[in-house]
């Protein structure tokens, strides 16, 4: 090592951890960083007045070394490695410019060429920090070879989100048990109002009328069915892919007098066969649907309408990129939250329900909505923290926590939206049956 070098590590040996491991993400990086860090020998370095990244233990460093950017910082949150002391919101701001709205996908291998790196390596081998790779968390999802959005992978992708105890859930989403963007009358109004006026907003949308028939793919806990059923006196088969999510909506309809009117099925979407159907819902499923499927999945629901129907298809959307035939798939989600999700911008998503036959009638953006939503969720989720760690473990509840807070920040800034897609079969005659004046929704 040249003389620089040797001066440049007798500076990290001597100093804190936090000071080199400061340098080392920098250089990592490629970037200052603005959050102060905090290491385990109790050593600190950074803005005093930013929020710190706690780094509990060596562990960190191997995992962010080995897997820098947003993965290697999901695996050592998720196992507790790392820890946010201070706004956690404006811990993740600060940081979202360096690892989750950055495209990196280097090894952390590359950069050793750096001798200054090599010096900072060099002091933490010296704390015992660096060698092999640690195995990722047992929350994040094994891979299994084979195809994307088969029946079978998509059942494991499922279950993998879905069945992880619908306890956790009843903490998270409060007393109206919906997971996807509410609908707020105001910021002040609760949850569970805005639940409901997102429910609301879709019958509406679909104009349902006593004697229809509605299919709602990917029901969930049965919400909207029962929303749908007892609201609106339509008859509702709602289809799920989980196994607790079925029980638990099966009880709700049965608890509510409904069963007469509304079926829950753990159903595939392409495997529905007993159309046609008045209306379809689908919220906050087709993300789970792929690229490669999505024509499919339209022209499934397409099949499936009467002439006349409609679709009420709220889904989430990312921004175009430079390739607009290309979906994004963002690791740390991916890996521990929804397996296999893709989110394609807006406009292919018109396209492919146009391609498939619809008549896209109205598209309304609701990304605000999504924002207050999750922060809401987080809430939930942090005021009952214990309870949500004996009942999941306390990895897959710092996944969540995350994985909400994150998306929050998200539809904040733009970098993600969710829209409520209004689509018809029309008939041969062209009367779509909507009102002359837009957005009355009768």
């Amino acid at each position: 090592m040249d003389k620089s070098g040797i001066l440049v590590t007798e500076v990290w040996v001597m100093a804190g951890a936090a000071l080199r491991l400061k340098s080392l993400l920098e250089q990592l990086l490629e970037a200052e960083l603005p959050i102060r860090i905090r290491a385990w020998d109790g050593s600190a370095a950074g803005p005093p007045d930013a929020p710190a990244l706690v780094v509990r233990n060596r562990r960190a460093v191997r995992r962010l070394l080995w897997k820098p950017g947003e993965l290697g910082l999901a695996r050592a949150w998720v196992a507790g490695d790392l820890e946010i002391e201070g706004d956690f919101y404006g811990a993740l701001a600060l940081l979202s410019g360096l690892v989750w709205e950055r495209d990196d996908t280097r090894s952390g291998l590359r950069v050793l060429r750096d001798a200054r790196t090599r010096a900072a390596l060099f002091g933490l081998v010296r704390l015992g920090g660096l060698p092999l790779p640690p195995a990722p968390p047992r929350e994040e999802i094994r891979r299994v070879r084979g195809h994307l959005h088969t029946r079978r992978s998509d059942q494991r992708a499922i279950s993998h989100h879905y069945d992880v105890g619908n306890g956790f859930y009843e903490l998270v989403l409060g007393p109206s048990m919906v997971y996807s963007c509410a609908y707020w009358p105001d910021p002040d109004a609760t949850l569970e109002q805005a639940q409901h006026d997102k429910l609301d907003l879709v019958c509406r949308k679909l104009a349902l009328r006593p004697g229809q028939r509605l299919l709602d793919v990917g029901c969930g806990w049965g919400s909207m069915a029962i929303h749908a059923a007892r609201e609106y006196g339509v008859s509702v088969v709602g289809i799920t892919l989980s196994q607790e999510q079925a029980a638990y909506a099966r009880k709700r309809v049965a608890d509510a007098g409904l069963t007469d009117r509304i079926e829950i099925r753990v159903q595939d979407y392409r495997d529905v066969a007993d159309g046609p159907y008045d209306a379809i819902s689908s919220i906050g499923m087709a993300e789970h649907v792929g690229s490669e499927k999505y024509l499919e999945y339209a022209q499934d629901l397409y099949r499936l309408l009467v002439p006349g129907g409609r679709l009420l298809n709220h889904q989430i959307a990312r921004r175009p990129m430079t390739d607009e035939s290309a979906y994004d798939l963002d690791e740390f989600i991916d890996a521990y939250v929804f397996p296999d999700g893709e989110l394609a911008p807006l406009g292919t998503t018109v396209t492919q329900l146009e391609r498939a036959g619809f008549e896209v009638r109205d598209v309304e953006s609701i990304r605000e909505h999504y924002a207050h939503t999750l922060r809401r969720w987080v809430a939930n989720l942090e005021s009952g923290w214990q309870r949500a760690v004996r009942l999941t473990g306390p990895g897959r509840a710092r996944v969540w926590r995350l994985y909400m807070a994150a998306c929050a920040l998200g539809f904040e800034r733009n970098h993600l939206g969710v829209n409520q897609v209004l689509a018809v079969r029309t008939p041969e005659s062209g009367a779509s049956g909507l009102p002359l004046r837009a957005r009355t929704w009768n």
